[in-house]
């Protein structure tokens, strides 16, 4: 990330007056976010790559009309509606098949600590990730947005709301629905996870 906020500001400033240098030190600090969302909500990584390299061409095409407030939102909210609109587009194409998503080679999990993880813990988080973006994976396109926006993204009922132009109740509804499905599909697969990240029982 930029610096400091004021830093951000005037990068910002220099992009509107077609700075791109200025432009991509703002991908730099941003793309890293962005393409975890995108990834997220695409579930593979070649699509989440072209939605998150869209997302920078549209905020650069965009730029202008920015008007102060939290960038981040600004940019992740483009990042969400590229992959919304990619979504909606796959639909009238062939869907690829659940066994294709995932990206096995792909690790978007969180940083790893500084105390050097043994090879058996990289694993252990590598599985449980994978497990979890499967499950993500599986939801409908409507109920994944609105995760991925309230559970990875950080967004209010009302900004998720706003975004997709529902009522706030449908939000609140699709993301239930979503968190049940995923911690079903969790429950579900928890025998090949690590014992530590198995979900206990409701019972």
């Amino acid at each position: 990330m930029p610096e400091t906020p004021n830093s951000e500001q005037l990068l910002i400033k220099k992009a509107q007056q077609g700075d791109l240098d200025a432009f991509n030190e703002l991908v730099l600090a941003y793309q890293n976010r962005v393409y975890t969302v995108t990834y997220r909500i695409m579930g593979e990584p070649g699509g989440a790559a072209d939605a998150a390299q869209d997302t920078f061409i549209t905020a650069y095409r965009r730029i202008e009309s920015y008007r102060g407030g939290n960038f981040r939102a600004w940019l992740l909210r483009i990042a969400t509606n590229t992959c919304y609109d990619e979504l909606r587009r796959q639909k009238r194409r062939p869907t690829t098949s659940l066994e294709d998503l995932g990206g096995e080679d792909m690790d978007d999990g969180p940083p790893l600590p500084d105390d050097a993880p043994t090879p058996e813990e990289v694993a252990q988080e590598s599985e449980l990730n994978q497990a979890v973006q499967n499950c993500i994976s599986g939801l409908k396109d409507d109920q994944r947005i609105v995760l991925v926006m309230a559970d990875v993204q950080g967004y209010s009922y009302q900004e998720i709301a706003d975004t997709l132009n529902v009522q706030m109740g449908t939000v609140k509804s699709r993301l239930s629905r979503a968190r049940l499905a995923v911690r079903r599909c969790l429950q579900a697969v928890q025998e090949l996870l690590p014992l530590q990240y198995r979900l206990k029982s409701d019972d």
